[in-house]
């Protein structure tokens, strides 16, 4: 039997990481409904905040330009809240989800007095 001379054994390499898709709840606001074909809420599988509103905009390719900008960040005139916390104080678009989590999608209220 024939050894490396690194090692005392053969070794194989090592597996390629396996990406964990979750399903997450997308709450839709009445504002972008009608491109959702009037859903109230989504399902969509992703392991990131960015992944799941991609999921999104690839089934419903009316939302993208709600959602993104053109550079692909989220668009500015949108809020996402992740469990209640805004996902822009969390990691952004890389913010993780976890299964049985909750976006709500927010449009961006302008205005004065």
């Amino acid at each position: 039997m024939r050894r490396w001379a690194s090692s005392r054994i053969t070794r194989r390499s090592a597996p390629a990481p396996t990406r964990v898709w979750r399903m997450a709840t997308v709450r839709i606001p009445p504002v972008l409904r009608p491109s959702v074909g009037g859903e109230k809420e989504l399902t969509a599988d992703g392991g990131s905040v960015g992944e799941i509103l991609r999921a999104v905009a690839d089934e419903h390719p009316e939302t993208e330009s709600q959602l993104f900008a053109s550079d692909g960040g989220l668009n500015r005139y949108v809020n996402v809240y992740l469990n209640d916390e805004d996902v822009r104080v969390l990691g952004g678009l890389d913010t993780e989800v976890g299964s049985g989590d909750t976006l709500v999608i927010l449009p961006a209220m302008a205005g004065g007095g």
